[in-house]
């Protein structure tokens, strides 16, 4: 497997760091960005999905982890959001094609060769990872934001037992009842509702999967929050489950990374307590 490191800098006592390789799954090179926090490791990791448009980019310049990171012994990953390049499907606009993976594994033409974010997150990301950089594998935490909470929330959902801790900040709760997810997942997957619901928090817990308890933070000033995010049906689903839900509804906040700027040692640390770190 192609690998390369792009950049490595020194950041409170750690190594914030950018790579590159050539992966199998997107049939693409994809980038990703590491925080490696002071000392040998192996250090328990937390995975950071990001949102519509972004790359590993926003979340490791915009959120400020890296002190809280550091202090706590926590190595951060932060992965593309979609394949890209030439000869890589793209569509128009912002929240479908390049930028706009959704963590699923398309079957639909002409996504299906390369967008496979479910299983280049779920296998082929964390293989790397544990060959490459000193992390605990037995100790991983996930969450992410909008687009990357929904990956953060169906991935720990469908992989019971792999992550102790889950968050999100601002998540897409149920794809299948949002107008993102009605074009995103009606364009990877087709037409057939029942091929979304893997990829829909609310259905999968519905359905019986299970994690040991969520935190979630919203914004209450976000301009998608009725339209798009929902919270109210993730509250719902987790309540009929008896799953615990830390639900914050934050006045005054809105979508971007300065609400997650705001929040992001507490989540840290909610991981730290549930890695036991």
């Amino acid at each position: 497997m192609t690998f390369e490191t792009l950049s490595a800098q020194r950041c409170h006592d750690g190594v914030q760091s950018v790579h590159r390789h050539a992966s199998a799954e997107t049939g693409t090179s994809m980038r990703f960005a590491v925080f490696t926090p002071p000392g040998e490791g192996p250090h328990p990791v937390v995975w950071f999905l990001a949102g519509l448009t972004c790359t590993e980019e926003n979340f490791t310049v915009k959120a400020g982890a890296q002190k809280a990171a550091a202090d706590l012994g926590l190595m951060l990953i932060a992965p593309d959001t979609s394949p890209r390049g030439e000869g890589v499907a793209d569509d128009p606009a912002y929240d479908m094609g390049q930028g706009a993976g959704f963590y699923v594994d398309a079957t639909q033409a002409p996504w299906a060769p390369h967008f496979r974010m479910r299983s280049y997150i779920e296998r082929e990301l964390p293989a790397l990872i544990g060959a490459k950089f000193p992390a605990d594998m037995s100790r991983q935490g996930i969450m992410g934001h909008s687009m990357g909470g929904h990956g953060a929330l169906t991935i720990a959902l469908r992989n019971p037992g792999r992550f102790a801790a889950v968050s999100a900040f601002a998540p897409i709760v149920s794809p299948l009842n949002c107008p993102w997810g009605e074009k995103a997942l009606g364009g990877y997957l087709g037409p057939d509702h029942a091929a979304w619901r893997p990829y829909d928090a609310c259905a999968l817990i519905d359905d019986g999967a299970r994690v040991a308890d969520i935190l979630v933070d919203q914004g209450e000033a976000d301009p998608f929050l009725d339209s798009q995010l929902q919270p109210d049906r993730l509250e719902a689903a987790c309540a009929r489950a008896g799953v615990p839900l830390t639900l914050r509804r934050r006045p005054g906040y809105d979508h971007s990374y300065w609400f997650i700027q705001s929040f992001i040692d507490d989540h840290l640390r909610w991981h730290a307590a549930r890695l036991g770190h």
